[in-house]
């Protein structure tokens, strides 16, 4: 990257650190079961509301719980459920119509991180009727206050329930792009591990690695803070102890329970001091080929930590000792080394690929710049790259890699 670049990002990244204790971060109000959440309706006093959630879960009954809930106190209800895995423009104006057309005053989004930002964009489009989605993306973009957000979430991953973040889709140029403001934290959270049961043994996987990546950008950035630090260790702990539990058996309330609070933590984590390349570049593939956000960032997690090298050491070792994968005996270089080889046994075990299909090399560099412009200056990461660097990590996951370097 050039200097005159090198140092932009720094002091940019270096504000927004100062300001950190200013700025304001909240946490939703939490609930250990959706029963729990009844005198909290009763008391808002909503008419009628919107459920945002995607086919899946609307077939498999998995929102039955929820609308006995609202039938009990005599909320009407209007169900979205065509939230694609990784929600579209399209998505979020079709849900938008929904809630205008029945008047609601609540949204609920009740699924993994599509369904919530889904739900979150749709509350942007609310407080702005006037301005495209595109119009809102960016940091900060956001200001007026949107419709109160209940998140309920049946994956073990995102930490969207907790975030200020969404990511949505422009299927017409194959790019994703993201949303950051505070107005979007979800104002209300349903963490039920039992909601998380029918969640399959391969989303489990992934969705379990996409909070690991969380916990792990967050702390190794370096815009993080006593809190932060605290809250990802909490999480990388959580989620080496119980992902492969969870994984082995869906219906172990425990683990559940702790993959859930793992996903929190690591959004609160990631939330204050941010993630890193790993996602930009995840980001760029999903946008491109529709790739399973969880997916990406299993495959790209060590391949990122290996490049940044040593600057990261230090950090990775206490986090392999927390992990359980190392000790205080061993080097910095050994306990990173661990806990890169500890990631990757996890996603073999797991049967989670070394490798990603579809990718063109004609679209790598296309997707260098997305996930440069995403994040350059905003992500604090240990080491900065340019676009060209970020391609080499395309052609490290790319399927043909191996067999066709030509292609």
């Amino acid at each position: 990257m050039h200097p005159i670049k090198k140092l932009y990002c720094r002091i940019y990244q270096a504000a927004f650190h100062a300001a950190l204790p200013l700025l304001p971060y909240r946490e939703p109000k939490r609930f250990k079961t959706m029963e729990l959440l009844e005198p909290e309706l009763q008391e808002l006093g909503f008419s009628s509301v919107l459920i945002i959630t995607d086919p899946f879960l609307y077939k498999s009954g998995i929102t039955s719980s929820l609308e006995n809930v609202l039938n009990r106190n005599r909320i009407s209800y209007h169900i979205y459920a065509d939230t694609c895995a990784n929600p579209t423009t399209d998505n979020v104006e079709e849900a938008l119509r929904l809630y205008q057309e029945h008047n609601c005053q609540c949204l609920i989004a009740l699924g993994g991180g599509s369904s919530m930002d889904c739900a979150k964009a749709v509350g942007a489009r609310i407080a702005y009727p006037k301005r495209s989605l595109n119009q809102l993306k960016g940091t900060l973009r956001v200001l007026r206050k949107i419709p109160p957000l209940i998140a309920i979430p049946t994956t073990a991953g995102t930490g969207s329930e907790v975030t200020l973040a969404a990511v949505i889709t422009d299927p017409e140029a194959h790019h994703k792009y993201t949303m950051n403001d505070f107005v979007l934290i979800p104002s209300y959270a349903v963490l039920d591990p039992e909601l998380t049961f029918t969640l399959p043994p391969s989303l489990t996987a992934t969705t379990g690695m996409d909070a690991l990546t969380h916990a792990v950008e967050a702390y190794i950035g370096r815009s993080t803070s006593k809190e932060t630090r605290h809250m990802a260790l909490k999480a990388v702990s959580l989620i080496f102890r119980n992902i492969e539990t969870a994984y082995q058996n869906g219906t172990d309330r425990k683990a559940r329970a702790h993959m859930l609070h793992a996903a929190y933590f690591a959004g609160i984590a990631f939330s204050k001091s941010y993630v890193g390349y790993v996602h930009a570049i995840a980001h760029s593939l999903g946008g491109q080929y529709n790739t399973p956000h969880g997916l990406a960032n299993s495959v790209l997690l060590p391949i990122v930590l290996e490049a940044y090298g040593e600057r990261i050491h230090k950090k990775l070792h206490r986090l392999a000792i927390v992990a359980g994968v190392s000790t205080k005996l061993d080097s910095h270089k050994e306990g990173a080394d661990k806990f890169i080889t500890a990631i990757r046994d996890l996603n073999k075990r797991m049967g989670i690929p070394e490798t990603l299909p579809d990718i063109r090399k004609e679209d790598i560099p296309l997707m260098a710049k997305h996930a440069d412009k995403e994040a350059n200056p905003l992500y604090p990461v240990p080491v900065l790259m340019n676009r060209t660097e970020l391609e080499q990590f395309y052609y490290k996951v790319a399927e043909w890699r191996e067999h066709d370097e030509t292609r």
